[in-house]
């Protein structure tokens, strides 16, 4: 495991959010006995929690771009991934991306709370949930054994998102949005899907964007 937590950590850009994540604690920590520092908290892990889903879903399982540079983007992002789903240069988000997104998510929190430390908290929140994600996606693909029973099953079946059929199973920490909004089936009640390994074919084979 150690070899695989080293690998993790100093991946570059998984570094640099680690960093970022550390210093948002360390302006947190002084306010930990407020109680809206803990709502802020949760209000970031829950608004990351949320938007794995809605994201991976919505965003990167778009129809394939005709638009030459959005092609090349969603590719980097997404596409790509699907092609080699073990290359840690696709498994992990670029900063380019994460980055923007987490300025405009804390903006919003500022300006409805107009308080630096809610703001911070709730960026903390934000950026641990989502270097969970990180680790939850980066040991689906990679020859580690969860421990528990949940990590067992959201292994396998972010493995027949990849292998099975995208259409599906779009949840990395969870399940709970598959199982809300539908896209949650047991393996032998889905297809295999022939653009499962190659997104950008959907539209050859007239299968654009998700169920």
């Amino acid at each position: 495991m150690g070899k695989y937590l080293k690998e993790f950590g100093t991946f570059p850009d998984i570094t640099v959010m680690l960093i970022i994540l550390l210093a948002c604690i360390s302006f947190t920590v002084p306010h930990v006995l407020h109680y809206w520092t803990w709502v802020a908290i949760g209000a970031g892990i829950l608004t990351y929690a949320t938007s794995e889903y809605t994201i991976h879903r919505f965003l990167f399982h778009i129809k394939t771009p005709e638009n030459p540079f959005m092609l090349k983007m969603i590719k980097r992002l997404h596409y790509d991934h699907h092609v080699d789903p073990d290359d840690l240069k696709l498994l992990f988000l670029p900063l380019w991306f994460s980055i923007p997104g987490f300025v405009i998510y804390g903006l919003i929190v500022f300006l409805l709370t107009k308080s630096t430390s809610q703001t911070v908290a709730f960026a903390t929140g934000l950026l641990a949930y989502f270097l969970y994600y990180e680790w939850k996606h980066y040991i689906a693909h990679k020859p580690i054994q969860p421990r528990t029973k949940m990590g067992k099953n959201i292994k396998k079946h972010h493995l027949l998102h990849h292998f099975k059929n995208e259409n599906y199973w779009f949840g990395v920490t969870h399940t709970s949005f598959d199982k809300t909004l539908g896209t949650f089936k047991e393996s032998k009640e889905v297809d295999k899907s022939p653009t499962a390994r190659n997104l950008e074919n959907r539209i050859k084979a007239g299968r654009g964007g998700s169920i």
